[in-house]
Order: C-alpha cells, then structure tokens, then sequence
C-alpha cells in the first residue's frame, strides 16, 4: 500500500511519516505541505492511503479531496487539532480521523483498520461518506458564516465585530489586538484559534504573529533583500515570513 502525508507543518509530517515507515505493508510516496501540491501529487502519483491535514493555509482538507480525480479514491485519514463537527459524526471504519496531540497506539490502531479493510470497502465508505462530508461543510459554511461575529468585552459591554470590518490581527503575548478601520480592540484569544474560526478565502496568516484581511491589503511591498511586506488599507506595514511568502502570493495569483 502507498501512502502520501499532507500537512502544511513539518514536524506534524515527519511524524507521521516516521511512524509509517515501521509498517513493512505500507510504502511512503512523499510529503505535501499544501493543498495545491496534495492535489497535483495525488492525482499523478495514485496513492492508496492519505493523511490529510484538515485546516492547512491555502485550503482546507475537503477543498483538496473536490478536486481528487483518480479513480478509485485514495483511504483518506484525515488529521486534525480541533474536535470539531465532522470528527464526531464519521469517526468510522472506512477513513478515519487522528485528534492531535495523538498517541503511537491511536495511530497504530488506525493503520490496522485501513490494512483490515478491501480496497472496494473503502472505495465504497469513501464515496458515500465524502459526499456527507461535503454536505454538512456546505451547510454549515451557509447557515453559520453570514451571522458569524466575533464576540469582545468592553467593560459591561460585549461588542461584536463583524470579520469583514477586521483590517488585521496582531499576536500580544496570551491576547490577540484587533485592528478595524478607527479601532483597536484586544481579546484573550490565541492566533491560532482565530485562524482556525475565520473564513480561509478572506483572512491569510503572513506570519506566526500576524493574521490579515485580504480585501484591506492595498499593497505589496519588495525589498532589496528578497524580505516581501504588505502594506494595509490604513498604512500599516506587515511583514510577511519567508515561510509564508509563497503561499501567500500563490493565493493571490501573483
């Protein structure tokens, strides 16, 4: 059986794919640390079984699987920190989710379940449950997106920010600044919470530190030493990490 790794981070890879390589049954094609290159590997390289990160930067792990066209489908695992929805309706037989911080055991236990079950088994599962999948994501995209705000307390007060207002966000120590067009507002919440909550399509994380709106980005700014900063719809200047740049322009298709 060959298998593919996909995560957008590079220890949560090599985990995987060390743990892999103690299976004589299964092989390792590679590694994907995007949905764009999962898609291209996927379909040129044909693997049986996937780990697939749910919640990468340039897309989410239901993004890539649409745009799946092999046939039959891959065993997909998918591989997530959060306990969320579709965690807790198709924990099942054919595919399976990993809940990081995962232990060796867990891991194992899925590896026997993919082995344990045929490839028309899990061809089967796969279609009927992927096509659930997308129709709850859908749903839940529909009916909770539009009326989604972000909840700050303000004194006896509790505003709520609508994520379109939002310019940028800016990691302080436990807290995360809020900045809108003639406001700052500060809640204790951490980045990566927040990336996780917020529209993929409207906010990009440029640095570890630094979540942005893309519709307020009004420019991009190169300079002599290869560094990329963007500057914002009210002047701010942010910087962008080297490990970010690219996929960063990529999805601005620069």
């Amino acid at each position: 059986m060959k298998a593919l790794v996909i995560d957008d981070e590079g220890l949560a890879r090599k985990r995987v794919v060390n743990l892999l390589n103690m299976v004589p049954e299964i092989e390792v094609l590679g590694e994907c640390s995007n949905g764009k290159a999962a898609i291209a590997q996927i379909n040129e390289q044909k693997p049986d079984l996937i780990f697939l990160d749910i919640n990468m930067r340039d897309m989410n792990g239901f993004e890539v699987l649409k745009k799946i066209e092999i046939v039959p489908k891959p065993v997909v695992v998918f591989v997530t920190a959060h306990d969320n929805y579709a965690i807790k309706a198709f924990d099942v037989d054919a595919f399976d989710f990993l809940l990081k911080p995962y232990k060796d055991e867990r891991f194992f236990k899925t590896i026997d379940k993919v082995l344990e079950t045929s490839r028309q088994e899990a061809d089967d599962n796969f279609e009927s449950r992927i096509k659930e999948l997308f129709r709850i994501n859908g749903e839940k995209a529909r009916t909770v997106n539009p009326s989604f705000k972000i909840p700050v307390k303000q004194g006896n007060k509790t505003l709520l920010i609508d994520p379109e207002d939002i310019y940028y966000i800016i990691a302080s120590g436990y807290y995360a600044e809020i900045y809108t067009e003639n406001n700052k507002y500060v809640l204790r919440e951490s980045l990566n919470t927040l990336d996780d909550i917020l529209d993929a399509n409207l906010f990009f994380r440029i640095h570890r530190s630094t979540i942005i709106n893309i519709d307020h980005v009004k420019e991009i700014v190169h300079s002599n030493h290869s560094e990329v900063d963007v500057k914002m719809s009210d002047g701010k200047l942010l910087h962008i990490s080297k490990s970010n740049r690219k996929p960063f322009l990529d999805k601005l298709g620069i």
